[in-house]
């Protein structure tokens, strides 16, 4: 008679159904293949030459698919592996895998699977494969799982438009040398298969992005670490207002938070922006101690000083 092993109760991955199990055999092999993806893991990140990091992450692509082929995968967290993001949908109808690939200080390429959870414990998954670089207008772009607009995802919610799962991911994308990208895209299943991106978001007049997109995209300079995030107790997404420290708009890499926030409601099946997403002045949890714009809503020069922020 096989041992069994659980891997994890249902508090730890948010399930309302009965846990799975993973028999000790394939609980042990699973392991082995984590201490394995751990050490190859570190490579891609801390490879000296591009070919290096290459030849890791192609490396860690196959171990990773002969891990997640062992029944009941699903439910291995996968914990000491940290290049990697791992994230459960809030349904646990699916895990989505994403990390980076840095190939040189201006090309940085995103790569990833869906895994599928199945009631018999079997393999299903989509290799996510990023087209971002061969993309023109990456905002209004609709793709399956082989036209994926890249991104390594740090939080999932789930809404509903008109009966259909609509799941939003939030990302971040290292862009090149000079500007860095936070990405709020949407995924849904089409009869099976994954489809990213859909005209669900309408901006306020006077909004310097696009009217009526397919995603939310976030340019900003080099490590100025806006806010892109979804806040529960406001049921909204909050992210900061960026404005140019040489007054030019459209040069993304001058682009660095100013001190005041917009954001989107979900409202009849679509992210509705708002310009005053609190409606008045932010909590105190969003206030920061040297806003670039005083009282006035003037910006204030002196608080420039490369556009940084304190207590991102």
């Amino acid at each position: 008679m096989k041992y069994i092993f659980t891997c994890f109760m249902i508090a730890c991955i948010g399930f309302q159904s009965t846990a799975q199990y993973i028999n000790k055999t394939d609980y042990k092999f699973l392991q082995k293949k984590e201490d394995s993806l751990k050490t190859i893991g570190l490579k891609i990140v801390q490879g000296r030459s591009a070919a290096d990091r290459f030849t890791a992450d192609s490396l860690f692509t196959r171990v990773l698919v002969r891990a997640l082929k062992t029944p009941y995968s699903f439910y291995f967290p996968f914990d000491s592996i940290i290049n990697v993001s791992k994230l459960y949908a809030p349904d646990s109808s699916f895990r989505i895998y994403t990390w980076q690939l840095v190939i040189n200080e201006n090309t940085v390429r995103q790569h990833g699977a869906i895994q599928m959870r199945t009631k018999d414990g079997s393999f299903k998954r989509f290799a996510l494969i990023d087209k971002s670089d061969v993309t023109t207008n990456m905002a209004d772009t609709i793709g399956n799982n082989e036209g994926w607009m890249g991104a390594v995802y740090y939080k999932i919610i789930q809404k509903q438009l008109n009966g259909r799962n609509i799941y939003t991911l939030f990302g971040f994308d290292e862009n090149n040398i000079r500007s860095d990208k936070k990405i709020m895209d949407v995924l849904e299943f089409v009869n099976g298969e994954p489809i990213f991106g859909n005209k669900l978001f309408v901006m306020e007049n006077g909004s310097n992005y696009p009217k009526n997109a397919s995603r939310f995209i976030m340019e900003f300079k080099k490590e100025a670490s806006p806010r892109l995030t979804f806040d529960p107790d406001y049921d909204a997404v909050i992210f900061d207002e960026l404005f140019s420290e040489t007054g030019d708009i459209k040069k993304k890499y001058t682009l660095v938070p100013d001190g005041e926030y917009e954001g989107f409601k979900w409202t009849n099946g679509k992210w509705i922006h708002s310009k005053n997403i609190f409606g008045g002045a932010p909590p105190q949890k969003y206030i920061i101690p040297k806003p670039i714009r005083d009282t006035k809503g003037n910006i204030d020069d002196s608080q420039l000083k490369g556009g940084e922020r304190e207590n991102q």
